[in-house]
């Protein structure tokens, strides 16, 4: 597989752009969870910000309270065994406390439909192998990423190449390489000849370390997965630190000339921002492919290996190539894109996936 895809009214650049990322604005949820049958309060129901580490249990009134949110979108889920999981939409900014109340339909299970079974189904465990490796990813980290309910997911195939899964509850993931125990709620997850799309919110939990060495790896673990990614480029984007952050940009016409040395050409970082319609916002806005390169770090062996080159070919630095799949798209005060499928990845980003995630929160120390 030498690529693949993952994931994924202009104006003048707003000159301090760094003040949106470096807000001290956080914002405030507090609502209930209850039974939309009975509107019994749902007492220990689970009441998580997704991409985060912010989330509670309800108390016995099926209360919860959750602060310290980042400025920008985020969507609060409401999950409990039993219930099909609630979601609200919400934006902080000039406005930083909300109330929501939830009411959860109880999860409806049709007879013959016993998924625990499709573990000693041969064609189910042939599809969750190949669901696994596209996506958790392929990089030496997801060796050490399992899913431990694995019988809640269901696949679909076709002869033409499709490949789909969804699943009846959120996924459990225990990251043994970064040490995060998450809960993920799978909306999408789909493959379509190279192109994968998946989307969906991950709740992230930090695993208690056995030893003090363990505690370290997993800090070096996170550093290095941060280090050069796709998230720390973009908030390298908003500080207007590219360079000093080790990243080389080009710009390339096409996916097409990727492969072109001749087709490469100059580009000011600061082009590839605009301001949005609203005050404050920031669109990612470019034309063409935006060459990426890490120079702090080389590929892996993993890397070549999922690249099919040589592992005698010499190491080059960390390459990514990014597109707009459908044209500007809106980047959220921490970095973040807002339209999960707003740009579409090559190269190296695509190669990292979810065994490589982290909490947005998650930022290096200095």
């Amino acid at each position: 597989m030498a690529q693949s895809d993952t994931t994924l009214v202009s104006g003048p650049l707003p000159e301090a752009k760094a003040d949106l990322l470096l807000a001290d604005t956080t914002g405030a949820v507090v609502g209930t969870a209850t039974d939309a049958s009975t509107g019994t309060p749902l007492a220990g129901a689970h009441a998580f910000v997704g991409e985060t580490m912010i989330g509670t249990a309800t108390d016995a009134d099926g209360r919860f309270e959750l602060t310290n949110v980042p400025p920008g979108p985020h969507t609060l889920w409401i999950s409990m065994i039993g219930f099909e999981p609630e979601k609200q939409d919400f934006m902080v900014g000039d406005t930083t406390s909300f109330t929501f109340d939830l009411a959860l339909e109880p999860m409806v299970l049709e007879l013959g439909e016993v998924t625990v079974n499709a573990r000693k189904d041969r064609r189910w465990r042939k599809r969750y192998n190949t669901f696994e490796r596209l996506f958790l990813g392929e990089s030496d980290l997801s060796d050490f990423v399992t899913i431990t309910n694995k019988e809640v997911l269901d696949f679909d195939a076709n002869w033409l190449g499709r490949f789909s899964a969804k699943a009846a509850e959120s996924l459990l993931i225990e990251n043994e390489a970064l040490g995060y125990r998450v809960q993920y709620v799978l909306k999408e997850f789909s493959r379509e000849g190279i192109t994968i799309r998946y989307d969906g919110d991950p709740f992230f939990e930090e695993m208690e370390p056995a030893t003090a060495e363990q505690a370290l790896m997993w800090d070096e673990n996170r550093k290095a997965a941060f280090l050069g990614s796709f998230k720390h480029f973009l908030l390298a984007l908003l500080k207007g630190n590219t360079y000093e952050a080790g990243f080389r940009l080009k710009q390339i016409p096409s996916v097409d000339d990727i492969r072109n040395q001749n087709r490469r050409f100059s580009i000011d970082p600061d082009d590839l921002l605009r301001a949005g319609e609203k005050p404050g916002d920031l669109l990612l806005a470019f034309r063409g492919v935006i060459e990426i390169t890490y120079v702090n770090e080389y590929e892996g062996a993993d890397y070549q290996k999922w690249q099919g080159s040589s592992p005698h070919r010499r190491q080059q630095h960390q390459r990514s190539w990014i597109r707009l799949t459908t044209g500007p798209t809106l980047i959220d005060p921490i970095g973040e894109i807002v339209d999960p499928y707003g740009v579409t990845v090559y190269g190296y980003y695509a190669f990292e996936r979810v065994a490589n995630d982290l909490p947005k929160e998650y930022r290096i120390d200095g």
